[in-house]
């Protein structure tokens, strides 16, 4: 933005100087007039030169400085581009970024942010696998203490008179099933991949946030304050703040697990009420732009 801006700039200042382009001739010639005017008052006049001698080495330093400034004129308007810049120069679609304010740049962000609604329920469905992974593991050893021990003798064998017991109780049915149950998950990964999927969505989903503000800016020259955009904002700082979690989540901080759940939770439904203005863009974009 800064550089086409910039450069917008220099053209202008250029234009304006092919316009006049005798303007630092004139001033060399005007003070080398009055030099000349200044020295043959002096000698009509029968004065000494040496009355004079600061007049004349100012006025010869004043013709030096503006012969350097006319050489270097391209540099110092490079210089002075911030300070000259009018807001005009640096708005956005006048067509100067061609395809990037096209119909084609503009889809990218919908279909990227579909994509991440999508990934969003995936990494959702690992999270919670995980979430069993630990949770089975608490109502198996919850289970266990249900189960009443089997009377032994003191050299170890069953007592005589315990009485027959089944050989598996409803209890121990359903540890074993739990436990069964656990082990699959355990070999599903499900711990990595939501960490990867987490990763992904967090990177992808900041950078595309940001991308999608900038390709408005670049359509159109401005951004449009509402619902998508204070929508967008806000689902990007949940992303944040979920990851923020992270590192108490993996020393077992059990009310930072339960907030990292809360706010993805919250995360996904602002996502879903965001979808139908995204959908009215997509149409905006449309009928107001053109292939490319």
């Amino acid at each position: 933005m800064a550089a086409a801006a910039a450069t917008l700039g220099l053209l202008k200042l250029v234009t304006s100087k092919q316009q006049q382009p005798h303007l630092h001739s004139k001033l060399v010639v005007s003070v080398s007039h009055t030099h000349q005017t200044i020295i043959s008052k002096s000698s009509s006049q029968n004065q000494p030169l040496s009355k004079d001698n600061n007049t004349q080495k100012l006025l010869l330093n004043q013709t030096a400085v503006l012969h350097h400034l006319k050489s270097a004129s391209l540099p110092l308007t490079a210089l002075a581009l911030p300070f000259f810049l009018h807001p005009e120069d640096a708005v956005a679609a006048g067509g100067e970024f061609g395809i990037f304010e096209g119909r084609s740049f503009a889809l990218i962000h919908p279909i990227v942010m579909g994509g991440l609604f999508i990934y969003t329920v995936y990494a959702g469905y690992l999270g919670w696998q995980w979430r069993r992974v630990r949770t089975i593991q608490e109502e198996v050893s919850e289970l266990k203490k249900q189960v009443k021990p089997v009377p032994v003798t003191p050299d170890g064998g069953p007592a005589a008179a315990a009485p027959a017991t089944p050989s598996s109780s409803p209890i121990e049915a359903k540890i074993q099933q739990l436990t069964e149950e656990r082990k699959e998950l355990i070999k599903g990964s499900y711990r990595e991949k939501h960490f990867n999927a987490g990763s992904i969505l967090l990177a992808f989903g900041v950078s595309e946030a940001i991308f999608g503000g900038l390709n408005t800016w670049l359509r159109t020259g401005k951004l449009f304050p509402g619902p998508h955009l204070f929508a967008g904002a806000g689902i990007t700082i949940l992303w944040a703040a979920a990851a923020a979690l992270v590192p108490p989540m993996q020393k077992g901080n059990e009310t930072a697990r339960n907030l990292h759940i809360a706010l993805n939770v919250f995360n996904l439904l602002l996502f879903i009420w965001q979808i139908p203005t995204g959908i009215d863009i997509v149409f905006k974009v449309f009928e107001f732009t053109k292939w490319p």
